[in-house]
């Protein structure tokens, strides 16, 4: 009797068991994997185009916007223009693996390995995940979400729940909790909490705004009244979303509780963001390992070994920068090497390695020193610490200059010690989500006077707003609030306004 697990492309439903277990005995058994539960789930090509347009979500609440993206993916993908992921992978508890019923069993058995149990490890595992999400809540509320939204529709009308997500939607990525100032949200049973929140919430919205005069004027106001009023509303508060659904005046209590729903679907996806190297090196590190002892017990034949070569060589192919399909580093490729790459420090170093992973070089337990990267860093973290010179050279990264003011780039960082330093400092910055992204705060409100929201957003490295983009979100603001809003581009380091932008609420602005 053969000891293959499969033969040829077929795969039935018997098959994917006996592929799962046989991954799951050499995850768990030889590399020494953490799990959370898993739930394969076998979708159709069209199923998965609906979930790339929802965000890979399994429950979500409609928008035309996801319809939007359903067309143009299934348009390119009829046409031969892009190609459909092998899977989806859900950070929940059970962790949910979507795979494409189109697969050859090779493909299935990558897809199981990379996914339900190197995705998967690294959600129940990882410090940030662990920071920012509840695994075990998010199915419920996701169908909470959709279930209340669904609602809203039906009693106040799509178009006003729609006008309403577009400029959640737009205000998402600053609707954020970031690490310093995170609040733990469980969502479980969030049907019942929502009422319960909703009363405690009137409750202090009457006191707040009763003592408001009943329309906006000129009065007099000292700075110990305005510092006052800022320190009870919270301010300065960097999650903009968070403080319009507590405070913005005019906002009925289910306007608050959808723009709670975008909050919070944001705020579990921050993670992802934080972590995508990480994320995928790990997924495509542990298929790579898993694919290749399947091999070894002679658990797959050569055909499928070579078939899962070429997918997966494919998978972390890296364009140079001078190639025309070069969009930026592939983070599979950039995860996977550096994964390798902590592999050989580990168990055969040289002595430049000794120097600059002196904690991991010659330790002889790869896979220990792994996962507790694999627990413990984020992206940018993780470069700074692990991107060895070994690899820079391997990758032939060099650092460059572009100076506006200059007609020629100026190359900044070659392949020596202090060049070393300056490329892996550089490339752990672009994956710094405190650098890359806009950080955008709430700072003041006259409550006693005009009601105008004043915003700012610290400028680092000049690096300002896109004057047009900037003005059409601050519209989504100045109509959530009720009244003016100005948005204020202030550099980080010398504190003077660079840029100044204001909007007033539009005749569409929200009204309960």
């Amino acid at each position: 009797m053969s000891a293959l697990l499969y033969k040829g492309a077929e795969w039935s439903y018997d098959t994917i068991q006996r592929i799962h277990d046989a991954v799951s005995e050499i995850a768990l058994g030889e590399m020494g994997l953490d799990v959370y539960p898993n739930q394969i789930e076998v979708i159709t090509a069209e199923q998965m185009l609906d979930a790339y347009a929802s965000t890979g979500m399994p429950i979500f609440y409609n928008h035309w916007s996801f319809g939007k993206h359903y067309t143009q993916h299934e348009m390119m993908y009829r046409k031969g223009l892009m190609g459909l992921a092998y899977e989806i992978v859900i950070n929940s508890s059970p962790c949910i693996s979507y795979i494409m019923e189109g697969n050859s069993a090779t493909m299935q058995t990558l897809v199981i390995a990379h996914a339900a149990f190197g995705h998967n490890h690294f959600f129940k595992n990882n410090q940030t995940f662990r920071d920012f999400t509840d695994a075990r809540s998010i199915l419920d509320y996701l169908k909470f979400a959709k279930s209340f939204i669904a609602q809203c529709e039906e009693r106040y009308g799509e178009s006003a729940v729609e006008r309403l997500v577009d400029a959640a939607h737009a205000l998402q990525p600053h609707g954020i909790h970031r690490a310093g100032k995170r609040r733990t949200t469980d969502l479980r049973d969030e049907e019942a909490k929502q009422k319960e929140r909703r009363i405690h919430e009137a409750q202090m919205y009457n006191e707040l705004w009763s003592t408001l005069p009943t329309t906006p004027g000129k009065a007099t106001v000292t700075d110990q009244q305005r510092n006052a009023m800022n320190q009870r509303l919270g301010l300065p508060e960097e999650n903009v979303l968070f403080f319009l659904e507590r405070n913005a005046p005019r906002l009925a209590s289910w306007q608050r509780e959808v723009i709670r729903i975008v909050r919070l679907v944001g705020q579990y996806l921050y993670p992802q963001r934080m972590t995508k190297v990480m994320n995928e090196g790990t997924a495509t590190y542990v298929h790579y390992t898993i694919l290749h002892r399947l091999h070894e017990k002679g658990l797959i034949d050569d055909g499928a070994f070579f078939e899962f070569l070429t997918s997966h060589t494919n998978v972390v192919a890296q364009p140079g920068f001078d190639h025309p399909a070069f969009q930026g580093f592939n983070p599979y490729a950039l995860g996977f090497a550096m994964m390798q790459d902590i592999e050989r420090i580990c168990l055969k170093p040289t002595a430049e390695d000794r120097i600059w992973a002196p904690d991991i070089a010659g330790c002889g337990d790869a896979m220990g020193a792994l996962r507790d990267i694999w627990a413990n860093y984020r992206d940018d973290s993780f470069i700074a610490q692990y991107l060895s010179p070994r690899l820079m050279r391997d990758l032939r990264l060099f650092a460059i200059e572009d100076n506006p003011e200059r007609s020629t780039l100026l190359v900044k960082s070659i392949h020596d010690e202090r060049g070393y330093r300056n490329i892996r400092r550089s490339l752990a910055k672009r994956y710094d989500v405190s650098y890359t992204d806009a950080i955008i705060e709430v700072v003041s409100v006259d409550l006693l006077g005009d009601r105008r929201l004043v915003m700012e957003h610290r400028v680092v490295d000049g690096r300002l707003l896109a004057t047009s983009e900037a003005r059409k979100v601050l519209q989504h603001v100045a109509d959530l609030w009720g009244y003016e809003v100005q948005l204020k581009e202030v550099d980080a380091m010398k504190g003077k306004v660079l840029a100044d932008h204001h909007a007033r609420p539009s005749q569409a602005a929200f009204a309960a």
